[in-house]
């Protein structure tokens, strides 16, 4: 053994808190949304972070080197289109086009990752114990991250690794298995993870260089039970706390390495060795990698050429008149295609996006429950609360009644006791149930809760701030029409454990109907109206705002005219629902063009009742540009449900506060959405949740593969394939925004976080002009590049020159 210098406690937790902060969060399934799977990578550039999770977990970031191949020889890339993400390396490869061609015809070897100390035990021992260790470990993490699904709760008194602990003592699978000892070695492990991992670091013979990425790769080895760890430190620090469970998973993975070590120590104590050199060795991209980023940054070049043709199009101006309708939606990419669709219905109609939380961040308990949903994005705190009980009381007592019978039911079902019993004398009333699901006749769930409220109200200043601050980023400040209507986005499926990733990401996985009803309440207010008027926004005393939800799975529109009962405005919620109806035909019939097994428009209805659909929508799949702009600059021009479209004037953005709010907010929760889909599609078996026919709920939390083991998190494969080709396109998204380049570059000086997204290349930036063309590209450094106004044939020429 070589010698090293001791470890500090100091350099020991620095080191211990950077590796947890390399793990991204996953949320429960209740209320999942998309996360960015390289969130703590972002600082690195796309072939660094290859290097880094290259060497922790053999993860590529890139498509196989044959996609790329495929691209070119079709020629979707261009030569021109090396060239220009040749000009992009930062890593002081001398590369040329011929190169990266002759590359791309050649298969790249799979990134192989460093071994642990379990897999070098496996190695000369011939029992897998990285497969023992992943078994074991889910088994304990299962029940003690559980969110009520299991009966018997695990106890977390006394944090994750005291739990372990008092486990591990009393498991004799390993010992069963040959590591010999196991249950007394735990038990005389100290008492504090401070002072097991410091133990088990000495122990290990690891120094400072050492830990950045081998602590990394024992999280990482945990797959999504260091990411439900890392949601609890998230969700600690959001609340100005925090939290030791991850810090907790890493000792216990340190204490199952220290004792393969004690065991196996003079048969692989030179391969360890030679691993820990390998940990010290600094984290660079080698040419290989530096190439995939090449073909990666390429192919992105291509398809905003493409996105760049159709904004150049010419734009359609709306007529000046009153607007006939107007209805905003979520920027969600799947509200392009109703907007687009409900435009060409009535070219009166205006349609407008903005982030589906509608500026309310709301905790908010829904009819007959307790559970507090936190409908904002995760990447903020709430900021009031609300409740949809209604005033009859009577009613949701009688709902809460039933609700808990219906638990206490279930729980008998699956009772130790009593479920075998249960099925042998209860199983045939169940097959009445079991053909309407096998049919899709099952009644579907309606959205009719009681109007929610702000539950304690919001004093008038309050109010009248919130409305105006909604208002002006929304860019909605003058020419009302009679009906406004504020649709949120959910989507109804059963029979599926990723529900909840199907919802609005901006309601923190929930739908965004009770956003929409609050809004339309507050901006139904006389009292907010008349104050809003002497700060220059006037609304007709004519104009009604109602609160919609529309349903991504099937394209239908819930108008809740109940909430707000006008006379007045009869023929318009008719003429409303009559347009709702005629633009869903249209947005279900392009949309059963790309769902496999949907013939037209009335295919799809049905999919969302069937309980086998692994596929009853493609949610975001496709997802490639996000656009803050005027309506008019993408009015009339198809994107395919492929972007997020976010009005925006910037003419009525005094100081560029809004500006600031949509660079540093949605397009920060667009980046995690889009680089989830990037992640879950280049390396499913790592950042993918795998096959949903494999699945099984565990915990409430997330799914495995089979009867245990390690906790998938990510997309399923259903989710970004259709069983014969990709549903998604791996691309980084281009944000295009409609401002001054002067403005943006100052938010980006102020932000690091959001500018390190630029700058690193995981998002790519563009400044619109006037016209609404992608005028100049963001070049990183707080600099910009003009675009050619023909950029193909620009750099054609270079090329051959």
């Amino acid at each position: 053994m070589t010698s090293t210098p001791k470890l500090t406690p100091a350099v020991m937790t620095t080191a211990s808190d950077t590796a947890a902060r390399a793990i991204p969060p996953v949320w429960p399934l209740a209320s999942s949304v998309a996360v960015n799977p390289y969130l703590g990578q972002t600082s690195e550039t796309l072939a660094q972070v290859g290097a880094r999770l290259g060497r922790v977990g053999g993860v590529p970031v890139t498509m196989p080197r044959a996609h790329y191949a495929a691209l070119i020889a079709d020629g979707t890339i261009s030569d021109a289109d090396i060239i220009a993400a040749l000009e992009t390396l930062e890593d002081g490869h001398a590369l040329d086009v011929a190169q990266i061609k002759q590359a791309a015809t050649t298969p790249s070897a799979p990134p192989a990752p460093l071994p642990t100390l379990a897999d070098l035990a496996a190695n000369v021992s011939g029992v897998d114990w990285s497969g023992i260790l992943a078994d074991r470990f889910g088994h304990w993490a299962a029940g003690y991250f559980d969110q009520g699904q299991a009966l018997w709760a695990a106890p977390r008194r006394r944090g994750a690794y005291d739990a372990w602990r008092q486990t591990a003592t009393h498991d004799l699978t390993p010992e069963i298995a040959g590591l010999t000892g196991f249950a007394q070695f735990v038990s005389e492990t100290p008492d504090t993870a401070d002072e097991a991992r410091a133990r088990a670091a000495k122990q290990l013979g690891l120094n400072e260089a050492m830990l950045e990425t081998y602590l990394h790769q024992l999280l990482f080895s945990l797959g999504g039970w260091a990411q439900v760890a890392r949601y609890h430190l998230w969700q600690a620090e959001l609340a100005g706390k925090t939290d030791q469970t991850i810090t907790d998973l890493l000792t216990i993975r340190l204490v199952w390495e220290e004792a393969l070590f004690a065991q196996y120590k003079d048969q692989l104590c030179d391969k360890w060795d030679s691993v820990k050199a390998a940990h010290a060795q600094p984290v660079n991209a080698d040419q290989d990698l530096t190439i995939d980023a090449t073909l990666q940054e390429a192919w992105e070049r291509a398809v905003q050429r493409d996105l760049a043709a159709t904004l150049a199009a010419p734009a359609t101006e709306r007529a000046q008149d009153r607007p006939a309708l107007q209805a905003a939606f979520c920027i969600d990419v799947r509200s392009e295609v109703f907007r687009r669709a409900l435009e060409a219905v009535n070219p009166g109609i205006q349609t407008l996006g903005f982030a589906g939380f509608f500026g309310l961040t709301a905790s908010h308990k829904s009819f007959a429950s307790d559970v507090e949903e936190l409908r904002l994005p995760v990447l903020l705190n709430p900021g009031v609360t609300s409740s949809s009980e209604g005033e009859n009381v009577s009613a949701a007592q009688t709902a809460r009644i039933k609700s808990r019978a219906n638990r206490a039911w279930g729980r008998f079902k699956l009772a130790a006791v009593s479920s075998f019993a249960f099925v042998e004398s209860t199983g045939p009333i169940y097959a009445g149930k079991l053909v309407k699901d096998a049919l899709n006749i099952a009644p579907k769930a309606a959205a009719n809760s009681p109007a929610p409220r702000l539950d304690p109200p919001l004093p008038l200043a309050a109010q009248i701030d919130a409305a105006e601050k909604i208002l002006r980023a929304m860019s909605l400040t003058a020419d009302f029409a009679r009906l406004v209507v504020l649709a949120g986005h959910g989507a109804n499926v059963v029979n599926n454990p990723f529900a909840s990733g199907l919802q609005c990401g901006a309601c923190g996985g929930y739908a965004g109907d009770v956003n929409a009803r609050l809004l339309a309440g507050l901006l139904n207010s006389a009292d907010v109206r008349s104050a809003l008027a002497e700060r220059g926004i006037a609304i007709p005393s004519d104009t009604l705002f109602l609160g919609a939800l529309h349903d991504t799975t099937t394209d239908a529109i819930t108008l809740f005219s109940a909430d707000h009962p006008s006379a007045a405005h009869a023929a318009d919620i008719v003429q409303a629902k009559d347009w709702f109806a005629q633009a869903g035909i249209v947005a279900r019939s392009e949309r059963a063009l790309r769902l496999p097994r949907a013939g037209d428009e009335t295919d799809i209805d049905l999919r969302s009742r069937d309980w086998a659909e692994t596929r009853p929508e493609w949610a975001l799949a496709g997802c490639k540009a996000f656009i803050a702009a005027p309506r008019p600059r993408t009015a009339c021009k198809s994107l395919a449900g492929r972007a997020f479209l976010h009005d925006y004037d910037w003419h009525k953005d005094k100081d560029f506060g809004v500006l600031e709010l949509i660079m540093t907010a949605p397009v920060v929760v667009a980046s995690w959405i889009s680089l989830q889909y990037y992640g879950s599609t280049v390396a499913p078996d790592t950042f993918g949740s795998g096959n949903k026919l494999l699945h099984n709920v565990i915990g409430g939390i997330g799914v495995v593969e089979g009867n245990g083991g390690t906790l998938r998190a990510g997309l399923p494969w259903q989710s970004v394939h259709d069983g014969e080709r990709y549903a998604h396109d791996p691309l980084r998204l281009s944000v295009c925004i409609e401002a001054p380049r002067e403005a943006m570059t100052d938010i980006l000086r102020r932000h690091d976080d959001v500018r390190a997204l630029f700058d690193k290349r995981w998002l790519h930036l563009f400044a619109l002009n006037e016209n609404g063309q992608m005028a100049w590209r963001y070049a990183g450094g707080l600099k910009w590049s003009e675009m050619a106004r023909n950029v193909g044939p620009d750099l054609a020429r270079k090329a051959a020159g």
